[in-house]
């Protein structure tokens, strides 16, 4: 990618981290990253277990479950485990 002067480009820290699912395990976002409108939005991931840094969009990654929140309670939601996206019941 060029970089002109109207090239529409992003980058913001999180604070706090967000806690996420990505495909290597457990991580936490620390920055995001964002290059317009013709783009996904990318987070910059801490993974737990490992500590290596890796970049995802934002269709590789969902919330972790946080059961005082009601995120990913569901017992039918499998959206990230097999791969697929949630459908709104």
């Amino acid at each position: 990618m060029v970089c002109t002067p109207w090239t529409p480009r992003m980058m913001m820290q999180l604070n706090p981290p967000l806690p996420l699912d990505t495909p290597k395990g457990s991580a936490f976002a620390h920055m995001v990253i964002d290059y317009g409108q013709e783009h996904y939005v990318l987070f910059v991931c801490f993974i737990n277990e490992t500590g290596e840094c890796w970049v995802y969009p934002n269709k590789d990654v969902r919330a972790q479950k946080n059961v005082t929140m009601g995120v990913r309670t569901r017992p039918d939601c499998t959206c990230h485990a097999a791969g697929e996206r949630a459908v709104a019941r």
